[in-house]
């Protein structure tokens, strides 16, 4: 049984669309909302003795995309991949200060050097490989959810609105390469609906904007569950691919991050975490560095 307080906040989150926001903040603190461009920007990535010597690993997340990442009451970053990063820090004796992002700014944040480290359930693609390295944590496949006893089927919709997040493989690479599909079919094309955060892709989906939504996984399988019944998965699991940590293009900041993770995976740790989210499916056994280019 998924836990209460995750279902809870899940559901109100979605039927207030609410949208997450900027900002910086301790991860011992209650984050204060500010500006994501505001002071720590900096023209390259810090060096690992740097990060070492500092004591602290500077994280850009989202908190919009659950059970994977979202955020408490309080404002504090949450999930089981914020849980796993701050383990990780742990491993290497650092603490953790987060921004709270978007996530279109957070890779742009990172090649510019002012965080170290990027938590938003990105997919390791060769296109991003170009701009940062990704130390791989996890497996995703996508997962469509439409209202419970539609008719709606992922190879057949041509003509339909389908929500998605801004930014994700699903409205950069999935969909429209289905609707491309549609119009050399002579059919209708699809009408692809993006919004900042999955909360307001699943209430566009409740609200009848849209007729499905197409997201990662883990976040599909949990909004259903979230919501007693009132979505199901239609259609089969598909497009499997390695999740990264994003960290800047050749820096030192990897090989540490991967050897943690590693100790993580082989300890127990790693897989009791993605359990304690239900998120056990895509678990690992090996940590990489930029899977998509094997």
């Amino acid at each position: 049984m998924k836990k209460r307080i995750l279902s809870a906040a899940l559901a109100a989150a979605t039927l207030l669309a609410l949208v997450g926001c900027a900002g910086s903040s301790s991860a011992d603190s209650t984050p204060e909302q500010k500006s994501a461009t505001t002071a720590g920007s900096s023209d390259s990535a810090r060096s690992w003795a740097d990060i070492q010597k500092s004591g602290v690993l500077h994280i850009g997340t989202i908190t919009d995309y659950p059970p994977n990442e979202f955020k408490t009451d309080d404002g504090t970053p949450t999930g089981w991949a914020v849980e796993l990063v701050e383990a990780i820090a742990k491993k290497l004796d650092l603490k953790v200060d987060y921004e709270l992002l978007l996530f279109d700014n957070i890779l742009p944040r990172i090649e510019g050097g002012a965080i170290d480290l990027g938590v938003g359930s990105f997919t390791d693609t060769r296109e991003r490989e170009k701009v940062v390295d990704f130390v791989n944590y996890y497996s995703a496949g996508t997962l469509w959810a439409a209202p419970k006893g539609s008719k709606v089927d992922p190879d057949n919709a041509c003509g339909l609105k389908i929500a998605v997040m801004t930014g994700a493989t699903q409205q950069l690479t999935e969909l429209p390469e289905r609707s491309k599909k549609c119009e050399s079919a002579g059919k209708q094309p699809i009408e692809i609906l993006p919004y900042t955060g999955q909360p307001e892709v699943t209430n566009a989906v409740l609200m009848g904007a849209a007729d499905a939504f197409s997201a990662d996984s883990p976040v599909t399988i949990d909004a259903i569950d979230a919501l007693d019944g009132k979505l199901e998965i239609v259609g089969d699991m598909f497009d499997t691919a390695p999740y990264g940590f994003p960290v800047p293009r050749g820096s030192e900041l990897a090989e540490p991050v991967r050897g943690a993770l590693q100790e993580l995976i082989d300890d127990g740790t790693y897989e009791k975490l993605l359990k304690k989210y239900h998120s056990e499916s895509g678990a690992v056994t090996e940590a990489k560095i930029n899977a998509a280019s094997e």
